[in-house]
């Protein structure tokens, strides 16, 4: 081996593009650590004018020269054009493309190029700071050796990974379908499209379809207007739709309060155990349940249904307007078309009305599903998680030496 510096290993390329239009690469369409390509139905078309895009030729290397931690990189395999958050890398003097490819994902590289970068928010490395970067570098041979083992390896690796990603989805698909399922073991299957004769329905005895006004006491609106003057940093919680995530009212992840005295003169706002908050506006559809205890609380631009609870709980309606069917239902009763919201319309909404009792039972079981399921992801997400380990240790052993690869070099 060699001791060389990058800029000795790969030269820039920093010309303007004269091909024509071509899928324009930009940082988002590259992976962390993976070196692949995503979404690539989606990659724009560039143009030769575009300031400041370099032309990408096959097997040239891309790298993320902003926040470099991310370690995005891609071995091109067609011609493209590079965005200006990317370095657009040619090897030189008979070093392999996919050797080098695997260099900028080892991770002494990646850890120069964040000692490297400038700024604090986004960092941004540069070709003068990674050109500096030395390198023991094996002779060609050995390149293509080391090249070919780690093709074979992460492939293997990635294959693996892909297989657990199928896993999680699979689990996040049967979370979504628990309602459905637990209702369909109870008797009830759910009609095909959002409007059925209900009358050739079969529900199970006691059961009955009401509109969603009927199940309720008092359906209303959360505060609407500007919050810069009533924003505090403590006082009374007040929720937003940016709090209503999977099912689940999370104050924690962007906290905002308003003082006693606002919160107390606004009494039709007030949020109490049971009540379902909707989302209007932006991710309309999305529900979250007020959970027992939760303390005093108004909301903002948010819908509040609140059940009678002889009728049903706050509960199984959130379970039920978050199942599919009733996620549709209420994305068929959105207005406006430029500016989707839900307003009063969504009371005609039909809802499958079980006994009181089995209700519990029906909400107890989705809810021991869905912890199941949870479980499971987080199970497998870490599994995920030691076989990406496992990739990035592996490439960085085989290229800096520390692997003994058969037919490589001393």
């Amino acid at each position: 081996m060699i001791s060389a510096r990058m800029k000795h290993l790969a030269t820039l390329v920093t010309s303007l593009g004269v091909g024509g239009p071509r899928p324009m690469v930009v940082l988002d369409n590259l992976e962390s650590w993976s070196g692949a390509l995503v979404d690539t139905e989606g990659l724009p078309v560039g143009e030769p004018a575009d300031a400041g895009v370099a032309e990408v030729a096959p097997g040239d290397v891309l790298f993320g020269k902003l926040r470099p931690y991310l370690a995005k990189s891609w071995l091109a395999d067609r011609p493209a054009y590079a965005s200006t958050e990317l370095l657009c890398l040619r090897s030189i003097n008979q070093v392999s493309p996919r050797w080098l490819a695997y260099l900028v994902r080892t991770q002494p590289f990646v850890e120069w190029a964040v000692a490297t970068s400038d700024g604090t928010k986004m960092p941004r490395t540069s070709w003068e700071k990674l050109g500096s970067y030395r390198v023991q570098v094996p002779d060609p041979r050995s390149q293509r050796v080391i090249a070919d083992y780690l093709d074979r390896e992460t492939a293997r690796i990635d294959a693996l990974i892909a297989a657990k990603r199928r896993m999680i989805d699979l689990l996040e698909e049967r979370k979504s379908v628990a309602f459905v399922r637990i209702l369909a073991e109870g008797g009830f299957a759910f009609p095909l499209t959002l409007d059925p004769n209900w009358n050739e329905i079969h529900l199970p005895t006691a059961w009955m379809v009401i509109g969603l006004g009927q199940c309720l006491r008092q359906l209303t609106n959360g505060y609407v207007g500007p919050t810069r003057d009533i924003l505090r940093d403590d006082g009374i919680r007040y929720i937003q739709s940016l709090h209503i995530k999977n099912g689940q009212i999370d104050f924690e992840r962007s906290p905002y309060f308003v003082e006693l005295a606002w919160h107390d003169a606004r009494p039709r706002i007030h949020l109490r155990p049971g009540d379902v908050l909707l989302v209007q506006t932006g991710d309309i559809g999305q529900v979250a349940v007020v959970p027992p205890g939760f303390g005093d609380a108004s909301c903002h631009a948010l819908q509040i249904a609140r059940v009678r609870p002889e009728m049903m709980s706050g509960e199984y309606l959130a379970a039920y307007l978050r199942s599919p069917f009733g996620y549709q239902l209420l994305l068929s009763r959105a207005t406006g078309a430029l500016h989707p919201h839900l307003e009063g319309g969504i009371k005609d909404v039909p809802v499958v009305v079980p006994p009181r009792p089995l209700q519990r039972e029906i909400v107890r079981a989705v809810a021991q599903d869905q912890t199941e399921c949870d479980r499971l992801i987080r199970v497998i997400g870490a599994q995920g998680d030691l076989l990406r380990e496992r990739r990035q240790a592996l490439i960085t052993a085989a290229v800096t030496g520390e692997l003994d690869i058969p037919g490589v070099a001393a």
